[in-house]
């Protein structure tokens, strides 16, 4: 008889006796340990819906979870129960699985903190006794690496709290740090020294440079950026033509251009709000709307430009999407009449 994909007996079985609140509360009282045992209202035991395994091993799935009150406040234990007929090496590893799947779905629910989920494996299978470690670090080939790593605090690279000086030395990696150091905290007309010396030490490429001046551009607060990129060009030999390129398109057609459509549609709303509001004040509203407008558009216009630029120069389409910001249809109409 060929094996057909369906749930086993064996699985059928044990969730309808598992699934029954009464028996449930049997088994716990059972095979909990005392510690966890003593937290816990077994009267208060709910299922709850939904199974935690990948979308393609639903009919295979047998693991029935449970919410409990405990002395810790409702919901602060779930109690995870696996059934399996045959051994898994990796049985642990799924149990860790499902018990973070319960988690983050305790999570969305709305609470701001993790819940304790317990895992039992309840095994019936024919091989005696169960051949596999149900700690799942033994899921890992150094056990004792991964101990170390998970039993742990994670490491935490915070450059906010690196000094200037040694992110420096940091090599490839220096460029990056600084920025994202100081990107909401000072004016990066202050970094240009370091920023200079960096680049000089030609660890970076041109999509790597493009990508970072964008993202000053987008997100830093120097006040007059263009100048700012317009220097840094002149002292950095080796990608003084991909910063000129940024900082002459956005200073020909970014702020200029925008300034001056603004100032024309800025008059033209302003003087058809004038006829309901006064036409003073009518000007004045509109010329501010229209200026933002019209640098908004300008700045888009300057970033259109940039990308054709950098696109006859070589680079790579992903990278000049990421760093002008431009939508797949206005990439696509660069080159369009």
């Amino acid at each position: 008889m060929s094996k057909k994909f369906t749930p086993t007996p064996h699985d059928a079985i044990f969730r309808q006796f598992l699934s029954e609140k009464a028996t449930a509360k049997d088994f716990f009282d059972i095979w909990l340990p005392d510690e966890i045992k003593s937290l816990c209202d077994l009267d208060s035991l709910k299922v709850e819906s939904g199974s935690f395994i990948d979308s393609e091993m639903k009919n295979y799935q047998s693991d029935i979870l449970y919410s409990v009150s405990t002395s810790k406040g409702s919901g602060y234990i779930y109690v995870l129960i696996e059934h399996q007929s045959t051994s898994d090496k990796l049985i642990a590893w799924r149990l860790m699985r499902y018990s973070m799947a319960a988690m983050q779905k305790h999570l969305e629910a709305g609470h701001k903190q993790l819940p304790l989920v317990f895992p039992i494996l309840f095994y019936s299978g024919e091989q005696s006794p169960h051949p596999y470690s149900t700690n799942w670090l033994d899921c890992f080939h150094d056990r004792k690496l991964a101990e170390r790593i998970y039993t742990n605090s994670f490491r935490l690279a915070d450059v906010t709290t690196l000094d200037d000086g040694d992110i420096m030395k940091h090599k490839r990696i220096a460029l990056l740090e600084l920025i994202q150091k100081h990107i909401r905290r000072r004016d990066m007309t202050e970094l240009l020294d370091s920023i200079v010396k960096l680049l000089s030490y030609n660890y970076y490429t041109d999509n790597q440079v493009i990508t970072m001046f964008n993202y000053l551009i987008q997100e830093g607060n120097a006040q007059k950026p263009m100048e700012f990129i317009t220097e840094i060009a002149k002292q950095s030999e080796k990608h003084e033509g991909a910063l000129m390129t940024i900082a002459q398109a956005l200073r020909q057609e970014g702020l200029q251009e925008g300034l001056q459509r603004g100032k024309l549609e800025g008059m033209q709303i302003g003087e058809q709000k004038g006829v309901q509001k006064g036409k003073l004040e009518g000007i004045q509203e509109g010329m501010q709307k229209g200026k933002l407008e019209g640098i908004q558009e300008g700045e888009k216009q300057a970033s259109m430009k940039i990308a054709r630029q950098l696109l006859e120069k070589g680079v790579e389409r992903d990278i000049v999407k990421l760093s002008t910001g431009l939508t797949d249809t206005e990439m696509s109409n660069l080159f369009k009449d």
